[in-house]
């Protein structure tokens, strides 16, 4: 997902993606350490999703204070 498209959504849809992906993340952890994981390359993607979302919020919240 796109930093440009999370930027047109209202906060709401950010947090509800942001625990998601935080449970999606947690979920392949655990898949991680029983069986292996079936497409490590997600990890890397859920971070910077998680990343961008919290970079989006914490945008709102300083132009806010301005």
């Amino acid at each position: 997902m796109k930093a440009r498209d999370m930027r047109e959504m209202d906060n709401q849809t950010l947090l509800d993606k942001l625990e998601g992906f935080k449970k999606q993340l947690f979920e392949l952890r655990m898949k991680r350490s029983s069986a292996g994981a079936d497409k490590p390359h997600l990890f890397k993607s859920l971070k910077r999703d998680i990343a961008r979302i919290l970079t989006v919020l914490r945008e709102r919240e300083l132009a806010g204070k301005k």
